[in-house]
Order: structure tokens, then sequence, then C-alpha cells
């Protein structure tokens, strides 16, 4: 499967150093899960926790879920041994905060291969800075091997001195800088984490924010996130029946010689059309992930 196809509506994060909630994340619809070294886990239990979330990871005991691992920042103590440990366990990607630079992006990529990693496992770089923002194109042109980039909104706001509000009007431009960069080079981006679990309205308004912005899905907290991201980020039944539409009419158009194509009564160009296969190659995608 292309991986910007690849299904990534609902990504969760999940404390390394819970055991219990690394089983429970097994049974839960996500279409991938970030096992998390470094926030999720205090300073004495990394070790403890950096084996079992590289155990959980190398299991293959989470079904069809890209099942990726955060390590602790460049700039920890805890940094090159997530990496090697990592590395071992060959997860679906190393997920890695606070990438600030191009260089930083090198880093881990040499990191990883110094320690043996699959070909499979992949970098999703964190953006989550001001220097990240400003260098976002160039971080996503960095490596072949870089997949993603995560939007650290909370980290982001905490840079700039913003407030968290509905909307995210401060966070607006570093958004939208981070999905150009993304678009730019052919890659993946993810939204960040929306903090109030209790607040279901704001969440689902903030998801169909992200995805009218142009992200591939969103990291979430909690598991009762899990469903409106899903959904949200799913062509919905009306989007798939007006893609058929549209790739119907212009088939048949191009078979009759027709050079103009209209479905009901807006002219349809090749860029609608392509809109239309990407539509329906996501639904078979997330059809194919959760059959």
């Amino acid at each position: 499967m292309r991986d910007d196809l690849r299904p990534r509506r609902s990504v969760l994060y999940m404390p390394g150093a819970n055991e219990r909630a690394l089983e429970k994340a097994k049974t839960l619809a996500a279409d991938a899960l970030i096992l998390d070294l470094e926030d999720a886990v205090a300073p004495d239990a990394k070790p403890e926790a950096r084996a079992r979330v590289c155990a959980a990871a190398a299991s293959g005991d989470y079904g069809r879920k890209e099942v990726t691992i955060r390590v602790n920042g460049l700039d920890t103590q805890w940094n090159a041994d997530d990496l090697r440990a990592a590395a071992q366990a060959g997860p679906a990607a190393v997920v890695v905060p606070k990438i600030n630079s191009a260089d930083d992006v090198h880093a881990v990529e040499q990191a990883l291969e110094s320690g043996g990693a699959p070909d499979h496992t992949r970098i999703w770089a964190m953006v989550e800075t001001p220097a990240g923002i400003r260098n976002a194109v160039a971080i996503a042109e960095a490596s072949e091997r870089l997949a993603v980039l995560v939007m650290g909104t909370n980290d982001l706001a905490k840079e700039l001195h913003a407030e968290h509000v509905p909307g995210r009007q401060p966070l607006l431009y570093g958004l939208q800088a981070a999905v150009l960069a993304a678009r730019y080079a052919g890659k993946v981006i993810l939204d960040g984490v929306f903090n109030d679990i209790q607040n279901v309205e704001g969440f689902e308004a903030e998801c169909l924010q992200g995805r009218q912005l142009g992200f591939d899905g969103k990291t979430l907290i909690h598991p009762g996130q899990l469903e409106p991201a899903n959904r949200i980020w799913a062509p919905g039944d009306d989007e798939i029946a007006s893609a058929q539409e549209i790739i119907a009419a212009f088939e048949e158009a191009q078979a009759a010689g027709k050079g103009v194509v209209t479905v009901n009564g807006r002219m349809i160009e090749n860029l609608h059309v392509d809109n239309a296969r990407r539509t329906l190659a996501i639904a078979e995608a997330i059809a194919a992930l959760e059959s």
C-alpha cells in the first residue's frame, strides 16, 4: 500500500510504562498506535518502559494497526538507548519529538541504520517548535525514511506563549506551514492532540478543522476520541458516491471523445478526477483495515 494512502485517521498515544494500557491497545479501533517513552514515562521508569514497549512493538500482537514507538528527544540522556532498542524492535516507525532541522533527521536516520533498523521502520518527525516550523520543508525533505510529520501543538503553543482557544487561531500559521511542507515533500502529516477529553463537541470541531486544513489524521490521547476521528477522517457515503459519479462521467466523456465534462452542473477537470480516485482509494484502504 502507498504510504500516503495508509489509514491514519486515529493515532493513539499509549503510555509505555502502563502494561495494562499496552494490552488494552490490542482491542482498540485505532489505525495506529504511538507507544510512548517520552512524556508519559517518569525518568526512573524509562528503562523498564523501553523494554516493555520494544517487546510489544516486536510482538506482532496488534493486528493490522501501525505500531510506532515515540523515543525521548535527541537532547536527552535516554535518546541513544531508545533509538538503539527501537531499531532492534523494528516497529513501523520511530516517532521523534522536537525535530528542529534536517540535521536532526539525519542524526535519527544514522542511529537507526547503525542500530540495524529494518527498511520498513520509518521516521515520524514531530514538528513542535518555532525552529521546526521555520525548517519544516527541509525536515520533510531530509530523508526517504521519513514518512510522516506529526504536529506537537501543545509544545508549539508553549513555545509561542500562545493560548489554547477554540479554532486555534494562534497556531494556524504553524499548522498551515507544516501542511504545506508535507505536501511539498510528498509526506503524510498528522494533526496534534486535543486536551479536553470531556469536550466531545470541541474535539469533533477540531477534527473537522484539521481535515479541512489538509491533515491526514489526528493524534489522540484517549480511546474515547477514536470514534469521532475515525468517522470524520473517513470518506462519507455521499463523498464516495460523488467520487464514483465523477469518475464514471469522465471516463464516459473520454470514450465519446468529448472535451468538456459536467457533473451536477459543475465542470470536471483532471484534478477533480484525481481527487475522486484518491477518495475511493482511501475508502478501500479503510475497508481493508477494518475487515
